[in-house]
């Protein structure tokens, strides 16, 4: 049956089916912005209270050319009422109407050939103006304004509120109507000295109009700080979500086990936190690539690694059934506790190495004296003895206060490891010198020995895992070849670097130096 692999397409579905009950960022993106422009939309309010306080105003400027009128016709005999109502309904642009104590109509400017207070009516207008009207009904309706009562004629003065009004008391009462084609219509009434009442008529189509003129303008600021606000919403949805996604889509495909196929975009034109967190994506990618190839590297070195001490032990095992003769039995007996000793070796080796970066991960560092530690590890080696008349020597500044940030044991089994190191390849009663310094903010400690040294095109594989150069002569197997290694990932793991060099004062032999940061106490 053949096997079924996922695709990069069907990787971006589940992403997407995972997402889908998920609101994205670019509707919320589009959402603040549009709560911003519901905040201008309320000019639509403030408009409505701007016509609110024109036709007060409008109403009050009503109510004192009614009371002028009123005074002006007390004034003059009654003969001439319709001369003076004419003359001042051409200058208030007013129709004025006179009616007597019981609500008779005694003058009417319009009757008397004056039309400047003419209705218009909505059916036989074009169809912007049904436009505006319509509008108008629903901004009205949206901001709650009141809808004043609909204009119709009168045919007896007293059926007006305001001539009823006006006719009982001294106040001059106005009142505003609502005319067919939605402009309001301004009444207002004042008792005449002489007795009856004149009412004042004006269509204020000219507020209407106001009104319009600013709601228009209005409008197209809203539509066109809309437009923008959409496309600069769009323009960061895709700045933003985007990269986002090609980044989430990526890290789906790293979790599903293709982290070599997969590469993670970096951005490099993004200077912002975006391409600060792609870039991060990325190099932990890599990361992540590398630790998986070495870690199957490192399998498949312990698996060979192991095979030859087996293979033996199994050989020897299979010989002793068949072997009578006491002298050999004992040989392959010595093998088998060889191959012993080289696996339970071989097997704390690889335990330590294979734990050894999550183990200083979790480490907490504190101020080492790696003076102190040296001179302590030489004293106890000293105590143990070195074999072939083998002589150490620690040059240091006595006194000198070497502080580095560590921790104490795994440094100390730095230092242990190449000195091993240097004893095994030092000829026999040579000496090896361990020497600690302080460079500027760095603890440089040497360790020399006067061995073969490594050949340059050697020196970066000896501190792989199962390399070794071994001495001529030394027993196969008494290394493991993880010395070095575990000494390298120890140093780097407390921000340190280690390198091997040849001896400039002398014809052979090596130098390992090791490099620390100084701690901050020193």
């Amino acid at each position: 049956m053949a096997r079924v692999t996922d695709s990069p397409r069907n990787d971006d579905r589940e992403l997407t089916l995972r997402w889908s009950g998920q609101v994205s960022l670019t509707p919320r993106i589009l959402a603040v912005n549009i709560i911003a422009l519901a905040m201008l939309a309320g000019g639509f309010f403030y408009l409505d209270s701007y016509r609110s306080r024109i036709v007060d105003n409008r109403v009050a400027q009503a109510s004192r050319e009614a009371r002028l009128i009123a005074e002006a016709m007390g004034s003059v005999a009654p003969e001439r009422h319709n001369i003076l109502a004419l003359r001042l309904a051409r200058d208030t642009g007013a129709r004025i109407r006179l009616y007597d104590t019981q609500g008779k109509l005694v003058t009417d400017t319009r009757a008397l050939g004056l039309r400047n207070f003419i209705l218009r009516d909505p059916d036989k207008e074009d169809w912007q103006q049904d436009t505006a009207r319509f509008l108008d009904a629903v901004i009205d309706t949206v901001v709650g304004a009141p809808r004043a009562p609909l204009y119709r004629e009168r045919v007896e003065g007293l059926e007006w509120p305001d001539v009823h009004t006006a006719r009982s008391t001294e106040s001059v009462p106005a009142t505003v109507w609502r005319a067919p084609d939605r402009t309001p219509v301004i009444t207002a009434a004042a008792a005449l000295p002489t007795g009856g009442v004149v009412m004042t008529t004006i269509n204020a189509r000219d507020i209407t109009q106001t009104v319009r003129v600013e709601r228009f303008r209005l409008s197209v600021v809203l539509a066109i700080v809309s437009a923008i606000s959409i496309l600069l919403s769009l323009f960061l949805a895709r700045t933003i979500v985007r990269p986002l996604r090609r980044l989430a889509r990526a890290a789906v495909r790293v979790r599903l086990g293709r982290a070599r196929e997969v590469v993670v975009p970096r951005l490099p034109s993004r200077r912002d936190e975006l391409g600060m967190l792609a870039r991060a994506l990325s190099d932990m990618s890599l990361a992540l690539r590398a630790r998986i190839d070495a870690t199957e590297a490192f399998a498949a070195d312990v698996t060979h690694e192991m095979k030859n001490p087996l293979a033996s032990l199994r050989s020897a095992v299979e010989g002793l059934s068949s072997v009578k003769d006491p002298e050999l039995q004992e040989r392959l007996l010595a093998i088998v506790r060889d191959d012993v000793h080289r696996l339970d070796r071989l097997i704390t080796d690889i335990s330590e190495a294979s734990r050894l970066d999550a183990q200083l991960s979790r480490a907490k560092f504190e101020d080492v004296d790696v003076g102190a530690m040296i001179a302590a590890l030489l004293d106890q080696r000293a105590e143990r003895g070195v074999e072939r008349d083998i002589q150490i020597r620690f040059d240091h500044r006595i006194g000198e206060k070497l502080i580095a940030m560590g921790e104490g044991a795994r440094l100390e089994r730095v230092f242990e490891n190449l000195i091993e190191n240097a004893i095994s390849f030092s000829p026999d009663g040579g000496l090896i010198v361990v020497s600690a310094v302080r460079d500027g903010d760095d603890l440089v400690v040497k360790v020399e020995d006067e061995g073969p040294g490594v050949p340059e095109e050697a020196r970066e594989q000896v501190f792989s895992r199962f390399q070794s150069l071994r001495p001529d002569g030394e027993e196969f197997g008494k290394h493991s070849g993880l010395g070095l290694a575990i000494a390298r990932t120890i140093v780097e793991g407390h921000q340190g670097a280690i390198a091997v060099e040849s001896r400039e004062d002398r014809l052979s032999g090596a130098r390992f130096v090791v490099r620390l940061p100084m701690s901050d106490k020193r």
